[in-house]
């Protein structure tokens, strides 16, 4: 059974990689979307709950103390439900700045399923767990948290846009609205130590707030994954190519 005493309710890009560094620092092993990538057999487990399998979430939490981050975040209710004493934080940023985060980093992975199909579907066979992944995100995120409340299949757009920004600012307001006081801590970075360790009564480390995850790096590792994502089926269409032409040569050559 999983000790989960802090839940995160915020949505990604908002400070949840500090804070999940935060908490890990301060004795609380943090479940944030990195540990599905460490954990193959996660990819799984968030898979079948996209597909609304009734899945254990005390198996998908085992050993950690504490959420954040999505995909975790959209469970937090189910978390309190089952965590009655735990601790929420809810982390928040700036709405516009929220969103161009998002889309400078996070959104990359749905941009390739909605501009690449057919890459994206060579990709299932080539490298089948991450594109579970994105197809679990898009379903679990994406759709979930923003697609099923409209009309836009894109947040690129202008429409897309406000949209995001429109469920970003509900899904706060309902956060509020549904967790206790008492229970809840609205928590951006930038407050650092003092208030969340108060928050979860423990002392404040001698140490500076983790700033972790920042926008250059994760667009380094884009750039990796693009690679990779376009480079494989471009070398297996350049096979298949090569071999048919060798193929036609032998054939009309005799």
């Amino acid at each position: 059974m999983s000790e989960v005493k802090v839940i995160g309710a915020g949505w990604g890009r908002t400070g949840t990689s500090s804070l999940r560094d935060a908490l890990n620092n301060l004795g609380f092993k943090c479940y944030h979307m990195f540990e599905v990538f460490q954990n193959p057999t996660h990819n799984d487990l968030w898979a079948r709950i996209a597909d609304g399998e009734d899945v254990d979430l005390d198996e998908v939490f085992e050993g950690y103390k504490a959420t954040c981050d999505w995909p975790a975040c959209n469970v937090y209710k189910e978390l309190m439900h089952n965590k009655p004493d735990a601790k929420v934080i809810l982390t928040v940023r700036d709405p516009e700045k929220w969103y161009q985060s998002v889309m400078d980093t996070i959104y990359f992975g749905e941009t390739l399923r909605i501009d690449s199909p057919f890459f994206y579907w060579m990709n299932g066979f080539l490298m089948p767990t991450r594109t579970k992944h994105g197809w679990w995100c898009h379903k679990y995120i994406w759709k979930r948290c923003f697609y099923r409340h409209g009309t836009v299949t894109d947040l690129r757009t202008p429409e897309g846009k406000a949209l995001a920004i429109k469920c970003f600012e509900a899904h706060i307001e309902l956060v509020k609205k549904l967790v206790p006081p008492h229970q809840l801590l609205v928590f951006h970075p930038k407050d650092g130590y003092e208030p969340l360790c108060k928050f979860i009564g423990v002392p404040v480390p001698d140490e500076p707030f983790p700033h972790s995850n920042d926008r250059e790096n994760f667009q380094k590792n884009i750039s990796k994954i693009k690679v990779a994502f376009y480079g494989g089926p471009l070398i297996v269409l350049g096979l298949i190519a090569g071999a048919g032409a060798y193929a036609a040569k032998q054939y009309f050559s005799e």
